[in-house]
Parts: structure tokens; sequence; C-alpha cells
């Protein structure tokens, strides 16, 4: 039997080795010596004994034993030589008894390379054994910016508390994405339970994963893992059966495809203009009524958000009474959003607008589970091949609002209110300070978060003496209050100068056309796999600015112009030369920021007083929105 195994293995070994020469790469194993850092750049740490992954065992410690193994660990030397008698002879021990003994080997960048044992790890190879146990040390690198290697250090960081070495990610922060995903704080240690569980759910998700043909893709398994529990919850996919993660494995293979793509997401400018005449569309036969379904995470009379999109929806039941028919769900949560999908499903709602980005994974679970729905979610910057998302370039709007503030500030101070520090906000907060600025070059704009933990806003205006502040973009009806829009306070109260408007009617009745018409499958390319995000503007009527009677009527003027120059595209807020807190972000006065770079900000603009706070400032309720759309800090300035 041990003779008929090497023969076997053999031939497997010669067709990897022909392989690799063919293509061009070492057919023989990797060689760690090789590729070992320089003395003095690495340090040691001993593991003791480990399970060591069989697929991550790459090669071999020494030259030594490298030529008597394809680069598969198959082998290669003659069927008449002793190696051969040798390794035949373990492989009859390993059918009859089990091989126990512990390998020696060395981990390096987590692969695997041995130092002594490598005939039995071949025999363990050959009989597709999963892990073989190993006395391993650990070659740990000095750090460096090269992304392999930050990567390499956020797994030693969260192998202190959980000692897992098959798993592997192509991305940075991604192990700390997974032990959110598992529900574990970045500090908390995994006990033996948690760990079993781990290996028992990962496991099958690998298996059938790799069964589908994930390794032709370019991502990790790892990578493909963390996109699935993400989406459908680590808990229950512990409770689906194989075949049941096997089906939903399939159903949101173009998921795993997004993730290898460098640029994931095609954003839309404007909508498609691939349009039919109105003459034409009135003979389009239309038996019955689109059914649409708008869920609310608040109500509209508690929310401005709400409103606005509540006013969005009655008018498309104005402009479309014949055509559509919609349905309003208030109050979704985390808890409920799956349900009220289910029902406006089962209701016969053929399109779904759910309005907030926290509500983008149950998003997805729907679409995917219902193919014949499209389903579309209010947020930016979010990549999902199953649903498509929207919003509004609203950083035209605050930077108009700026150069009002800055034209009505006497003593050049003003202060912003934001909300959440998610895609889309920055450039708002920074748009609105280069409108000041424009108007008035001494303008400084104090950047306050109503979400931060133990912050009165109203005592930090008073610390700051600001005269014009903007508040909240729309007022809330349920409330009396007129701290909303640009406002400039004058005896303790406040006189409204102007206020940013969501019109997102306009997108409503933009995207109703397209899908009228027939022309909404013209925004989605079949040769490439993108998210789509539409990303509309004062342009095509879904964000304005409304000035009040308090307006003095040049700045009103001013306000108008911009405004024209804005939408004809003749100007961009973000060109020229920009400067953030710490650098020059654009040295070209002759280039603007491209829309990926406007809506991906994470840098405030050189006369903004503040900060970009970090998630554990912001109170409990911002958790949800900074887990699905918070902008990430990577750099302040670009040369």
């Amino acid at each position: 039997m041990g003779k008929e195994d090497y023969s076997k293995a053999f031939k497997l070994g010669k067709k990897d080795y022909q392989s690799r020469m063919l293509r061009g790469v070492k057919p023989t194993l990797m060689v760690l010596d090789d590729i070992m850092p320089e003395k003095g750049s690495y340090s040691e740490s001993s593991l003791g004994t480990v399970q060591i992954p069989v697929e991550q065992i790459a090669g071999t410690k020494t030259v030594g034993r490298s030529s008597s193994f394809a680069g598969n660990f198959m082998p290669i030397l003659r069927e008449t030589t002793e190696f051969a008698a040798k390794w035949a002879e373990l492989s009859t021990s390993h059918v009859e008894e089990g091989i126990r003994e512990p390998i020696k080997a060395y981990e390096y960048m987590n692969k695997f390379y041995v130092e002594e044992g490598n005939k039995r790890v071949s025999v363990m190879k050959y009989f597709g054994a999963v892990s073989i146990p190993g006395n391993v040390i650990r070659i740990i690198p000095k750090r460096t910016q090269e992304k392999e290697n930050k990567i390499y250090y956020e797994f030693l960081d969260f192998y202190k508390t959980a000692p897992i070495n098959y798993i592997w990610f192509s991305q940075e922060g991604n192990f700390a994405k997974l032990n959110e995903a598992v529900g574990k704080g970045p500090d908390e240690v995994w006990d033996k339970d948690e760990l079993t569980k781990f290996s028992s759910i990962y496991t099958r998700f690998a298996t059938e994963y790799q069964a589908k043909g994930g390794g032709k893709l370019k991502i990790t398994p790892g990578d493909a893992f963390l996109s699935f529990i993400t989406l459908y919850g680590y808990d229950a996919v512990d409770q689906k059966t194989t075949n049941e993660i096997k089906d939903l494995i399939a159903k949101s293979w173009e998921e795993f495809e997004l993730l290898e793509e460098e640029q994931e997401i095609d954003l839309k400018m404007k909508p498609s203009q691939k349009k039919k005449s109105l003459l034409n569309l009135l003979h389009v036969s239309t038996p019955k009524k689109l059914n649409i379904a708008f869920i609310y995470e608040k109500t509209p009379g508690t929310s401005a958000w709400t409103y606005a999109h509540e006013l969005g929806r009655l008018h498309l039941e104005e402009r479309f009474p014949e055509e559509v028919h919609t349905v309003a769900y208030e109050n979704g949560t985390q808890e409920n959003i799956d349900g009220l999908i289910a029902e406006a499903i089962a209701s016969g709602c053929k399109l779904i607008f759910t309005t907030t980005p926290p509500f983008v994974q149950a998003s997805v679970k729907a679409a995917i589970a219902n193919p014949q729905v499209q389903i579309l979610n209010c947020s930016l910057n979010t990549s999902h091949r199953y649903i498509r998302t929207y919003y509004s370039r609203m950083y035209e709007a605050k930077f108009l609002l700026g150069a009002i503030a800055g034209a009505m500030a006497e003593n050049n101070r003003l202060t912003y209110i934001a909300d959440y520090p998610i895609y889309g906000s920055i450039a708002n907060i920074n748009a609105f300070a280069l409108g000041a600025k424009m108007i008035n070059p001494r303008a400084k704009v104090y950047l306050e978060w109503s979400t931060k933990k133990e912050i009165d806003v109203v005592d930090k205006i008073r610390e700051s003496t600001c005269s014009c502040i903007s508040g909240r973009d729309l007022v809330i009806p349920e409330e009396a209050s007129r701290f909303f829009g640009i406002y400039h306070m004058e005896d303790g109260r406040p006189r409204n100068l102007a206020m940013p408007i969501w019109h997102w009617g306009k997108f409503y009745e933009h995207l109703i056309w397209a899908i009228l018409e027939g022309t909404w499958k013209y925004d989605d390319n079949p040769d490439k796999v993108k998210a789509i995000n539409y990303w509309w503007g004062m342009s095509e009527g879904v964000i304005d600015v409304i000035s009040s009677k308090y307006l003095p009527i040049g700045t009103k003027r001013l306000v108008e112009l911009l405004k024209s120059t804005i939408c004809s595209e003749v100007f961009n807020p973000f060109s020229g030369i920009l400067y953030s807190q710490s650098g020059i972000v654009l040295n070209d006065p002759d280039k603007s920021l491209s829309p990926e770079e406007i809506m991906t900000m994470d840098w405030l603009a050189e006369n903004i007083i503040g900060s970009i706070p970090e998630k554990e400032e912001l109170k409990e309720q911002a958790e949800p929105v900074i887990k699905q759309q918070g902008v990430k800090k990577t750099s302040a300035a670009k040369a």
C-alpha cells in the first residue's frame, strides 16, 4: 500500500513540478533561509506545540531537502531511492496508526517552513490532512509601512487573545473587524469553547467556499468568511446546516467577487441620459402599479431626516398617481428591520428604499434572498453588489452656506454642528469652511459634534463667542425650534439666514422614470463587478439652498451666482490649492479633487478648529451608523 501511495504522490509531484516550470516559477519547495530578513532585523519567539494548518506549510527551513519535493510538497525522487522507501513506510504507518510525532517548524508571516519532518508533511498533505502538530518558532520582522507587514502585526495582536493561525486577510483592519463580528472586544481573550465554535463555523464555510471555486478569486477565504458573517450574523451562521451555508455562498458569490475589485464602487454622478420621449412613455403598457416601500428609522414627526424622505415619497404619489403606489414603514430598528423588509416584500412591493445606512446589511440579505425585488439603501461609499445605494452631494449646498456664514459673521467666528463622522459628512464640513474662507479669509470654523459624549454644544458655542452657526439641516416638524440651517444669534435668539434642502422627491422621480422607461438596467455593466452608488447634486435638482428675508440682497445674489457655477460645473468647491490642518492636500491651481477623494475625506480644512472624533468618543446611538459608514482615518494631508 505504501509503495502504491508513493507512486501516486510521485506523479502528483512531477505534474506540479512541470506546471511550475512552464509558468516560470520555482518548481521545488520554498526555502525560508532564502527569504529571511537580515540578522538583527527580526526576533524569535517560541510558540510551543501548536496545530499547524497543512495548507499553510509553504516550504522547508534549509535548502537541504527542498529538491526532494515539488512546490506542492509531493515527492519527485525516483521510486527506487531510499527516500521513496522511507516515505512509503511513513505512509503505511499513517494509515495503520496515524502520525502523532510533532514536526519542527518555523513560522514567518503566518507561513510555516519545516526544519524536521518534511516527509511527514508530504504524507499528510497527500492524505488531505487539515493540520499537523508541530513545535514552532515564530520569526517576527521589524515593523515597516508595507501592507503585508501591517497585516501581520494586526495578526500578532489578534493571536494574543485568540490563538487562531488558519485565517488570513488581504486588507488591513480585518482582524479587528473579525473580533467585532464575533462579538469580542479588541483585548478580550477567547475561551476554549469559543475557539472550538469558531473552528467549526470557519471550517464548514471554507470547505464549501473552496468547493464553489473560491481558490480562483484573488481574496483569501478569510476575506470571504468575514464578509459572510458580517452579512448574515456570526451566531446565525452557526445555526445553519452545511447545505444552507452552501446555498448562501452560491447566492452571495458576487459579493465575494466584489471584494477582489480594487475600484469597488461605480459612482453615478448624474441620472441616465438614455431617456425615451414622454410621448413614447405614454404608450407603454403598465397593467398594474409599481408597489414601492419606504422604510424609515424614525417617524416624519420626530426626525428631520425621515421627514425629508417622507416628502420625497409624497412627491412620488403626486407625480405618478397612475404608475406607482407607495407605503411607508416607520420606527425601523436593527431588531425589526428584517421583518419590515419581509413584510414589504410579502405585500407585493417590488422596489424598496431603506432610508438609513444601518439598514444596509438587512437590505443586502433580503436582496440576495429575493432577486426579483430591487432594494436601494440611502448611504454613501457602500460596496455591495446586490443592492444599489444613493445619496446627495450636500457639500455643494454647504459651500454656499459657508459663504453666507462668512459674510454674516461680524467677529470672523463660526460654529458648525455635525452629527456623525461618516462618509460625506467630512466633505460637508470642509466645503462649509472653504465657502466661509472664500468670502472672509479670516473666518474660523469651530467644529462641534452633537453625538459626542459629555459635550454641551450650547456651552461650547457660548465659549467660542460665535455669532453665526450652522445647525441641523432641517426643522423637525414636532419641535418648535428655530435652531436649524444657518442662523445668527441675537439676544439669545436665532435669526435664520438660510437652510439646505434635500429634494429626495426629485431623486426618487428620476429613479422611477428610469425604471418605467427601462433605462435602469443601463446603469449596470454586466462585464464588470462593481457596486452602484448614485450621488447626485444641485445640477440634478436634489440639493438646494433657501435664503431667508433676513439675508442682504447682495449676499443672495452672490449665492445664486455661486450656485449657477456649481450647477454648470464651471466651479468645484474642492479645486485649486487646498490646505488641511496639517499640510497641503492639493497643490495644483488647475485641478480638483475626484469624487472618490471628496467622498472618502479623512482630513479637516486649515481654518477649522476641532477634530474628527474616534468611535469611543461618541454616544451609543452613533455606534450602528459609525459601524456601517464611519470614515476611516488614514492620512491628514497629501503632497
